[in-house]
C-alpha cells in the first residue's frame, strides 16, 4: 500500500459509506439542506430485480416530504404512483381434514392510522428516485461515486470542536470489474449478499495492493455507515451485534404465476399441513413474490464437531439453492391448488437471524445505519423502511450540527431514539419468524386418523393476531422517542392501562409526544385551499412551532394573547432571531405556523400580528402560514383538527415539531408557553446573532429558492 504522504487528500463535512436505501435516505437530507458530503459504495449502480420491495406508511410520508408543489422534476412520491397497493391480507391454513383452506380476510393496512399504506415497488426504482432527488437538491453537485472500496478508518479523539475533520478514511478505486456483485447461474439473484463470508473475502482480495492514484485520503467531520448486515464500518468500529439466528431456510423467488389459487393477487400467509409455510406478495405488473420455507438444503462440511459431538451444521452452499428448488416446495404447499410460473426474475436465499448492534457511533463521530444496526427476517416488510427511518432521524442532525446551528449533543439522540425501535423490531420479528415458520397445529387433529397434536403446533389464531398488533408497529408511524434534549415529554403522560400507545399532554390529548405528528386537512387562510398540514412542513431540516390560538372570533382574549406573542417573537432576544444568521430568511431556522379554530370567514388575513405573515427583505409576504383548522372547503370537505389533534378550542396550544415531524414538546398557549419554547431551543442550539451571512440582492430574481436548500440561507 502506497504511503499515506503521497496519496491525494480532500475534505468533506460528512462521508456516507454505502449507497443502498439508507445512505440513500441521509443523503438526500443533506443535499436538501446545503451540507457538503460525499457517497461511495463498492457495488457498481445495478439493482438486480427484487431485493426489498415492501414500503409502509411512513416511508410513503417521508418521501412526500421531499415532494413539494413546486418541484417540477420527479420526486419520490412518484413511488406511490408506481406501486402495487397492499389492500388485502388472507390467512390460509390446514382446516379439521388437513386440507388447506382459508381462514380469514383483513386489511393488510391500519385504516386511519396515515394518508398513505403499505404498497410494493422494486428497490430499484426507489434508489434511482433517491438519487435523483440528490442530484437535483445538489444541483447536480454530488453522486454516488462507485466503486470506491474503504480501507481504514481513525478518529483523531484530540479534536473536539464541532466542526473539526476529526476522521480519516483511506479509500480506493476499484476497477469496474471488481465491483459487480457475485452471482449464481445466470438469473439474477441476491445470494451474494444473503450469507457471511463475501465481505471478508472481497477486502481481503482487493485493498492490499495499488497504484497510488487509486487512494485517496478523505478527512470529514462525520461518518455514517449504511454499508449492509456484514458492515464494515461496524466491524472498524469493534461495534458487536447481539442476538440469535434460527435453523429456518427460506427461498424467495419473484415469479409470473399461472394458478388457480383464488388469493393469488392478495398477500397471502400460507401454512400447509406438512409441506411448511409461504407468503404470497403481489407486486406490480403480473408479478408475484414467493417467501418458500425450504425444507432441505444442502450445507458444506466445516469440518467442525459441536460441544456434544455431534457434527456441526456448516454454512448453507448458496448454488444449491435455485429458482427451481423454491417453486418446487411452493407447488407443495399449495396443494391442491395448482401451480406453474413463468417469467422467474430474481431469487435468493437467507437464514433467519435477529439481531441488534451494541451501539450505534464512535465518539459522536462515526455512525451507523440500516442493516448495519439490526438485522432481521423481511417478511413483516421492515428492512428498506426502518433502514430508511435510522437515517432520517440521523441525517437532519448532521445538517444542524454541519451548519452550526446546534451542538453535537443532538447526534447521541440518534442512538437513544432508534436503537429502541430496532429493539422493538427485533422482539416482533423474532415472535412472528418463528410463528410463521413453525408448523401449524391442527383444529380437533385429534379426530385425523393418525394425527395428534402431541408435539404442540402453531396456534394459527396467535399467528393472526401477532400479525394484526403488530400492523401499527410495523406502519412506522407509531415510533416514540424517549426524552432528549430534543424531546421534553413534560406534562405529557400515558394514558390509564395503555403505556405502549404513546404519551399525552392534556393541551393536545390525541397527539403523542415524541411521535410523528399525524397529519390532517387545514384551509388555508389567504386562499382558502385545502391541503394536509404535513404538506406544510417539508423536510427542508427547519423546525416549526405550531400555534394552535383556538376560535379567535369566539374568544376575543385569545387575540390578546396572540397579539402579545409578536412583541417577543419580534423582539431581537427571541428564539427566532437568536438561533437565525443574520441576513438570513427570518423563518430558514424556526418556522412559525399558526392554526386558529374560527371559521376562515369569520376573521381577516390582516388582523394576524405581524410575526405570524412575517415579510422577506424584498417585502414580500408568507400568505402561507395562517390556516384555518376547522370548518368546510367549498367542495363541502368537513375540517377539524383540533379535533384531530385533542385541542380545546378555547384553550388552544403550541406544538414544537422537529425537522422531522416528530413532535418535540406540548406546551400552553400562553406567554409563558411561550417561554417553554425559548427554554427548548436554548438547550442546544447555537446563537447565531454574530454570525453574519451575505446581505441579499434584491435586485435578483431569486425564485428558485424554493428547491434550493432553505435552512439558515
Amino acid at each position: 500500500m502506497p504511503s499515506q504522504k503521497t496519496i491525494k487528500e480532500s475534505k468533506t463535512d460528512v462521508l456516507i459509506i454505502g449507497a443502498g436505501p439508507s445512505g440513500l435516505m441521509c443523503a438526500v437530507w443533506l443535499a436538501r439542506c446545503g451540507i457538503p458530503f460525499r457517497i461511495i459504495d463498492k457495488r457498481d449502480g445495478k439493482i438486480f430485480a427484487g431485493q426489498a420491495d415492501g414500503l409502509q406508511s411512513r416511508s410513503f410520508e417521508i418521501f412526500q416530504s421531499f415532494s413539494e408543489d413546486q418541484f417540477d422534476f420527479v420526486t419520490l412520491d412518484k413511488a406511490w404512483k408506481a406501486s402495487n397497493d397492499m389492500m388485502e391480507m388472507s390467512f390460509w391454513s390446514p382446516d379439521e381434514k388437513g386440507n388447506l383452506a382459508r381462514r380469514s380476510r383483513i386489511p393488510d393496512f391500519i385504516p386511519g392510522i396515515s394518508r398513505f399504506h403499505e404498497c410494493v415497488i422494486h428497490q430499484g426504482k426507489i434508489e434511482n428516485w433517491l438519487c435523483n432527488s440528490i442530484d437535483e437538491f445538489s444541483e447536480g453537485k454530488v453522486k454516488v461515486e462507485r466503486p470506491y472500496l474503504p480501507v481504514s478508518i481513525k478518529i483523531d479523539e484530540t479534536k473536539k470542536d464541532d466542526q473539526d475533520y476529526a476522521v480519516e478514511i483511506l479509500v480506493k478505486k476499484l476497477a469496474d470489474d471488481m465491483a459487480a456483485p457475485e452471482q449464481y447461474g445466470n438469473i439474477a439473484n441476491g445470494l451474494f449478499r444473503a450469507f457471511e463470508g463475501d465481505q471478508d473475502k472481497f477486502y481481503a482480495d482487493h485493498v492490499s495492493e495499488g497504484n497510488v492514484e487509486d487512494f485517496e485520503l478523505i478527512k470529514a467531520k462525520y461518518v455514517l455507515g449504511s454499508d449492509g448486515a456484514h458492515s464494515w464500518v461496524r466491524k472498524q468500529l469493534e461495534i458487536e451485534m447481539q442476538g440469535e439466528s434460527t435453523d429456518f431456510i427460506w427461498g424467495v423467488v419473484d415469479v409470473v404465476p399461472i394458478t388457480d389459487f383464488p388469493d393469488i393477487r392478495s398477500r397471502c400467509a400460507i401454512h400447509s399441513k406438512d409441506s411448511g409455510s409461504m407468503m404470497v406478495i403481489p407486486r406490480e405488473n403480473d408479478l408475484c413474490r414467493f417467501y418458500i420455507q425450504l425444507k432441505e438444503v444442502s450445507r458444506e462440511d466445516d469440518g467442525n464437531n459441536t460441544a456434544d459431538g455431534a457434527k456441526s451444521k456448516g454454512r448453507i452452499d448458496r448454488s444449491k439453492i435455485t429458482p427451481e428448488s423454491i417453486v418446487k416446495q411452493a407447488k407443495d404447499i399449495i396443494k391442491p391448488f395448482k401451480l406453474d410460473v413463468t417469467d422467474v426474475s430474481w431469487f435468493t436465499g437467507y437464514q433467519i437471524g435477529q439481531r441488534v448492534a451494541t451501539g450505534f457511533h464512535r465518539n459522536n463521530r462515526v455512525f451507523i445505519s440500516g442493516d448495519a444496526c439490526h438485522t432481521h427476517s423481511p417478511k413483516a416488510g421492515q428492512g428498506m423502511n426502518v433502514s430508511m427511518q435510522d437515517a432520517y432521524n440521523l441525517g437532519f442532525k448532521f445538517a444542524l450540527v454541519c451548519k452550526g446551528l446546534a451542538k453535537s449533543d443532538i447526534l447521541q439522540t440518534y442512538e437513544l431514539e432508534r436503537k429502541k425501535v430496532a429493539h422493538d423490531l427485533i422482539n416482533f420479528d423474532h415472535k412472528f419468524s418463528r410463528l410463521f415458520s413453525g408448523k401449524p397445529m391442527i383444529p380437533s387433529a385429534e379426530k385425523l386418523e393418525g394425527s395428534t397434536n402431541e408435539e404442540g403446533g402453531v396456534d394459527l389464531d396467535e399467528f393472526h393476531q401477532v400479525y394484526v398488533q403488530g400492523g401499527k408497529f410495523a406502519s412506522g408511524t407509531i415510533s416514540d422517542y424517549q426524552d432528549s434534549v430534543m424531546v421534553k415529554r413534560t406534562g405529557a403522560k400515558a394514558r390509564e392501562g395503555e403505556e405502549s400507545e404513546g404519551v399525552f399532554h392534556p393541551l393536545a390529548n390525541k397527539v403523542a409526544v415524541g411521535r410523528r405528528l399525524f397529519s390532517d386537512l387545514v384551509l388555508g387562510q389567504i386562499d382558502y385551499k385545502l391541503l394536509h398540514l404535513a404538506d406544510k412542513m417539508p423536510s427542508d431540516g427547519r423546525f416549526r412551532v405550531l400555534i394552535f390560538p383556538g376560535d379567535l372570533h369566539q374568544h376575543k382574549s385569545n387575540w390578546d394573547i396572540l397579539n402579545k406573542f409578536n412583541d417577543v417573537i419580534q423582539g431581537e432576544d427571541s428564539f427566532v432571531k437568536r438561533y437565525t444568521p443574520v441576513n438570513a430568511f427570518g423563518n430558514s431556522v424556526i418556522e412559525i405556523l399558526t392554526i386558529h379554530a374560527s371559521q376562515r370567514n369569520d376573521i381577516e388575513f390582516h388582523d394576524f400580528p405581524q410575526f405570524t405573515r412575517s415579510i422577506d427583505f424584498k417585502g414580500r409576504t408568507d400568505y402561507w402560514s395562517i390556516f384555518s383548522g376547522a370548518g368546510k372547503s367549498y367542495d363541502g370537505v368537513s375540517v377539524d383538527i383540533y379535533k384531530t389533534y385533542g385541542i380545546d378550542k378555547k384553550a388552544g396550544a403550541i406544538l414544537i415539531a422537529r425537522p422531522d415531524t416528530h413532535i418535540a414538546q406540548v406546551v400552553e398557549f400562553s406567554l409563558d408557553g411561550l417561554k417553554q419554547v425559548d427554554e427548548y431551543f436554548s438547550g442546544f442550539m447555537i446563537d447565531q446573532r454574530n454570525k453574519v451571512s451575505p446581505e441579499k440582492d434584491k435586485s435578483v430574481n431569486d425564485a428558485i429558492r424554493f428547491v434550493q436548500p432553505r435552512l439558515a440561507v
